[in-house]
């Protein structure tokens, strides 16, 4: 099933209710274009880009396909001028959204002064979004933790977003764990410290008149539908990639579009099948596009044959959508 032009989107015209979050060495254009043949309305981001890549790396890491939209940027960055300039680049590129990264824990992104670490730093993050509105004119997001090591509490958060708020961000994702910068790795940082959605909760109440998406352990759509009877919207992150099939509900179950046509397993495999071979035709490696469909058929008899063939057959200069075609006859849908 091709997205018609019905499923096509005014960039600057979407609804936050679901986004798939950003995530590094994931959610590249590949995964976006075949996230988006499952839902038509669910805010895309890109994996967080960091602004030295975008003004001096020699690829085009702002690449994207139209199909995508709405798909936001993250910038990874903490000078208000780089991330002005990568900011314009990206809104001229074409990109619905800018968001800075105040959540990543990582030692290298700490050492590059950016991410979980500027919560420390709320003026800093307040000049950087100022500039980068000066710069551009669709939204400037953040997306950040509800604390950092031991400035954990309530009040630390709520002030974060007032002076950030003041700055001219309307718009915050807090993801409902502290960071500990020191000692856990980014993934223990994503599985041990505990959440919080109540101090999600009451952020959205201390201050209405911004939208508070809630990102965090949200496994499933009714566990979504759950947390918006509390906040504006929620961002799924490993769920989604690892169970993408989830996404084909959403936007009946999160949106109340009951006008989406459904769509079976196999009606999302054939409409990647032109995309990849354009793609190959351009140097794409087969493997780098279907990595991010090993998780489709979740659940489904034949799920672990799936994978299998596609991790095996899937390597090498001369494999084609054959691979994709032959994987099918394994799965039971």
């Amino acid at each position: 099933m091709k997205p018609t032009a019905s499923s096509q989107h005014d960039p600057l015209s979407f609804n936050r209710r679901l986004s798939i979050a950003p995530m590094l060495d994931w959610t590249d254009r590949h995964c976006r274009y075949f996230h988006r043949l499952l839902s038509q309305h669910a805010l895309l981001y890109t994996e967080m880009v960091t602004t030295g890549a975008i003004l001096f790396g020699k690829g085009d890491y702002l690449a994207f396909n139209e199909t995508e939209q709405p798909v936001a940027l993250q910038l990874g960055g903490s000078d208000p001028a780089d991330l002005a300039k990568a900011a314009k680049l990206g809104a001229e590129r074409g990109y619905a959204e800018i968001n800075l990264n105040v959540g990543c824990p990582s030692d290298r992104v700490q050492k590059g002064r950016f991410g979980a670490v500027l919560m420390t730093e709320p003026e800093l993050v307040a000049q950087c979004v100022d500039a980068m509105k000066q710069v551009v004119d669709v939204p400037v997001t953040v997306k950040h933790r509800i604390g950092v090591d031991e400035q954990d509490s309530y009040q630390f958060a709520a002030d974060f977003i007032s002076r950030v708020n003041q700055a001219g961000c309307d718009v915050f994702i807090v993801h409902a764990r502290k960071a500990w910068l020191q000692g856990l790795s980014p993934k223990e940082n994503r599985e041990i410290p505990p959440l919080d959605y109540p101090r999600v909760h009451q952020l959205k109440q201390d201050f209405p008149h911004c939208h508070i998406s809630i990102n965090g352990g949200i496994m499933t759509l009714a566990q979504a539908g759950e947390q918006l009877q509390s906040v504006d919207g929620v961002m799924i992150g490993r769920a989604a990639y690892q169970n993408p099939y989830l996404l084909a509900e959403a936007d009946q179950l999160i949106y109340g579009d009951d006008n989406t046509d459904a769509k079976t397993r196999a009606d999302v495999v054939e409409a990647m099948l032109p995309y990849i071979e354009q793609q190959l035709t351009q140097g794409a490696r087969l493997n780098n596009i279907i990595r991010h469909m090993l998780g489709l058929y979740q659940a489904v008899p034949g799920a672990r044959a799936w994978r299998r063939y596609l991790s095996e057959n899937g390597r090498g200069d001369d494999k084609g959508i054959e691979i994709l075609q032959q994987a099918m006859t394994l799965v039971y849908d």
